[in-house]
């Protein structure tokens, strides 16, 4: 497995700046803002799967399908619960025997869990995917990667796509967990933790790498297709410098949106990847688009909608400045983002005033919510799901 230098992007800012000299470099948290709330969220359920990420910089998710929503924590449990009753459907340790009594190795799970019909698939920290019956939660196969597997699995034609921590995109047969193609997309010494996992459309899947590039690969046959750069190497520091593409793309009307750290938001077109417009914005976080809006949480964690035309601000929210804001989701007409001290924030999405705030759990939030039916499923850093309605 290749070794490399990463870099957990999340980390305390003081931290990250600690061989800056400047007071201007120095970065503050914002304080909570003050919400009146024009509702108050209900907790449907919240149930505890074993210890979460816990101060691991990881975006293990759960996922949903039906009427059963699936939950793992980082050393291998995972659980399925009935999305109404929050009953416990079956529960699989993935964790390894060590020889000795009552001891295991956990399997890091990363990533994030993905369903499909009768499968649930996650990736692990130790270069495994493994495939679980939804049913019963029997490993039904586990295959070995080229690396970490740290982005979510995304499926496609029978094939399982994943993203691995050495720079490879690799395709798997969904039946078997056999290696179909891979092709390397290329990673340089430095890196934010974490890698893109592509989005699907028209027979390619869209990726970004570790080196500011956007690519175009032909699912069938594991081909380049084209690459577009999103992002040039520029400033004085290493953390300057990164400019990883960690988000998912999002594909609309034929336009691919991605975003790079230190970089620029782009819109591309999905044949050719020639930029149609760019602007100076940089986030590692997933977007949320609309027909006619982009909306998205940059590395400084403002929150912005734009014109998704032409990537013009209709407005900027900056009362949470530095708070380790999630991706956003947009749920029930509202625009949720969670923090890093445990709150979820709800924002008009036409002026993005705050409308509702609502403390989740003070371990902590990192992952960003899932739709689950029409619920909005959160997981906290200690691994307690919360699955929530308007």
């Amino acid at each position: 497995m290749q070794l490399r230098k990463t870099l957990l992007v999340g980390l305390v800012a003081s931290v990250l700046l600690a061989g800056c000299s400047s007071e201007q470099d120095t970065v503050i948290m914002s304080p909570l803002p003050k919400v009146e709330n024009q509702f108050n969220p209900h907790v449907v359920w919240d149930k505890s799967v074993g210890s979460g990420v816990g101060h691991y910089y990881s975006h293990l998710s759960p996922a949903w399908q039906g009427s059963a929503v699936y939950v793992a924590d980082r050393n291998g449990l995972v659980k399925a619960f009935d999305i109404d009753s929050g009953k416990e459907l079956w529960s699989t340790d993935l964790s390894e025997k060590t020889g000795l009594l009552s001891s295991r190795l956990p399997a890091l799970l990363s990533g994030g869990l993905t369903v499909s019909g009768d499968r649930l698939y996650v990736g692990t920290e130790k270069a495994k995917v493994i495939a679980l019956d939804t049913t019963s939660g029997k490993v039904e196969w586990e295959a070995q990667v080229a690396g970490e597997a740290l982005s979510r699995p995304v499926l496609s034609d029978g094939l399982i796509l994943i993203h691995t921590g050495n720079g490879m995109l690799q395709a798997l047969n969904e039946k078997d967990g056999s290696i179909a193609w891979s092709i390397n997309m290329d990673t340089p010494p430095l890196s934010v933790r974490g890698e893109s996992a592509p989005a699907v459309a028209y027979g390619a899947a869209i990726v970004g790498g570790d080196n500011g590039r956007v690519s175009a690969v032909l699912l069938s046959q594991g081909q380049l297709i084209w690459q577009q750069r999103i992002s040039q190497v520029t400033g004085a520091t290493e953390i300057d410098r990164l400019n990883d593409v960690d988000m998912t793309p999002v594909i609309s009307d034929n336009v691919i949106y991605a975003i790079a750290y230190n970089g620029n938001l782009v819109a591309m077109d999905m044949r050719s990847g020639q930029v149609i417009w760019k602007r100076e914005l940089g986030s590692i976080n997933d977007m949320v688009v609309t027909d006619n809006n982009i909306f998205v949480v940059d590395q400084d964690d403002r929150i912005l909608s734009l014109r998704k035309s032409d990537g013009v601000t209709i407005w900027s929210q900056n009362d949470l400045l530095h708070r380790n804001l999630t991706a956003p989701e947009m749920y029930n007409g509202y625009l949720v983002v969670g923090d890093g001290e445990g709150y979820l924030h709800w924002l008009n999405m036409g002026d993005g005033q705050f409308v509702a705030q609502h403390k989740v759990d003070s371990s902590g939030l990192l992952s960003r919510p899932v739709i689950a039916s029409d619920k909005l499923m959160v997981q906290a850093k200690n691994g307690t799901v919360y699955l929530y309605t308007r």
